[in-house]
């Protein structure tokens, strides 16, 4: 049964994507980008999602979206209704209630439109608002971002990318949702710029009451900022936990590895840290290894990681796995 507070729930999704070959095109492989995840997230609640380049983490959020016309398999839930049985009357619909950040700031702006056209885009395509009230409602979302209203007259390229970036959250605040996907926003941004985005999320976090999904590679920035975390290898999840319980006991060697190399701002600590190299790098996503995907670069495999795939289980406290020998 569901859980009243759950706003978003995934269940064995699968997203492939076809490779094909010859003058026909015929089918010969998929890249298996994601490959039967499930999770779920409360209101109110940031699930951190962090993996590797090309692990699967912007295919999710894009899956769960609808971004992509069919899903390969799974379903979707939002709100207790599942996107994939909507027609796209109903769906746009449920549209205004999700949105998205995109991560690079200077390809998700249409560099034709002035900035009051960007925003006011989703505005126009929900038919909502128009003429004054549609002007009124901009400068509010730029106030809102910690733009001035005279800026909705210029074109992105008269902008940093830490401005466009606060562009892009207007742009996804327009239609006042209740779920927002953030992916990497802040990965092409300086240090000190990604301080104020992060802050910014946050307070629109508490004041809106939003619920994120907020990808990243940068664990310690997920810390800051989620309240569960996830981490995905080649397509599966290996690890969900609290924030708190996966950065001080880890279970799956793959999360060890990735903790072991964010850095500590104490000197102390940073000089006695030893670093967990993992070798090889990420499996193809056309011939993933047999069993545990991560079997060939983990250093407590046996004969049963190469034989058997782990299930994502919980051992208490809603801390789940993906580990034989955990």
């Amino acid at each position: 049964m569901e859980r009243d507070d759950v706003l978003l729930r995934v269940e064995n999704l699968r997203m492939y994507f076809p490779v094909t070959a010859g003058i026909f095109r015929k089918r010969i492989a998929d890249i298996k980008a994601v490959d039967g995840i499930s999770f779920s997230i409360r209101r109110g609640e940031t699930l951190g999602l962090v993996g590797e380049t090309a692990c699967g983490k912007t295919t999710t959020a894009r899956s769960v979206l609808r971004l992509y016309k069919k899903v390969t398999a799974g379903k979707v839930f939002f709100e207790g209704r599942e996107l994939g049985k909507l027609g796209n009357r109903a769906l746009k619909k449920m549209r205004k209630r999700m949105q998205m950040i995109f991560e690079n700031p200077y390809l998700a702006l249409d560099p034709t439109m002035r900035v009051r056209d960007i925003i006011a885009e989703p505005l126009r395509i929900h038919n909502l608002a128009g003429g004054r009230e549609r002007k009124e409602i901009v400068d509010e979302l730029l106030r809102m971002v910690e733009l001035e209203p005279y800026m909705a007259n210029r074109y992105p390229d008269e902008f940093s990318g830490g401005q466009r970036q606060r562009i892009e959250i207007a742009r996804a605040m327009a239609l006042r949702p209740s779920f927002v996907v953030c992916d990497n926003p802040v990965a092409h941004l300086d240090v000190s710029i990604q301080a104020q985005v992060i802050s910014m999320l946050m307070k629109l976090r508490e004041e809106h009451n939003l619920t994120y999904l907020f990808i990243a590679h940068d664990l310690a920035l997920v810390r800051n900022i989620s309240d569960r975390v996830a981490i995905m290898y080649a397509g599966k999840f290996m690890e969900i936990a609290n924030c708190d319980q996966l950065f001080t006991s880890p279970l799956s060697a793959y999360t060890q590895a990735l903790l072991s190399a964010v850095l500590v701002p104490d000197p102390s600590i940073e000089r006695q840290r030893r670093v967990i190299l993992l070798p090889g790098e990420l499996p193809s996503p056309i011939n993933p290894p047999r069993g545990c995907r991560f079997h060939p670069r983990c250093i407590r495999a046996t004969g049963i990681c190469q034989e058997q795939e782990p299930e994502l289980r919980d051992v208490g406290d809603e801390h789940l796995v993906a580990c034989h020998h955990f």
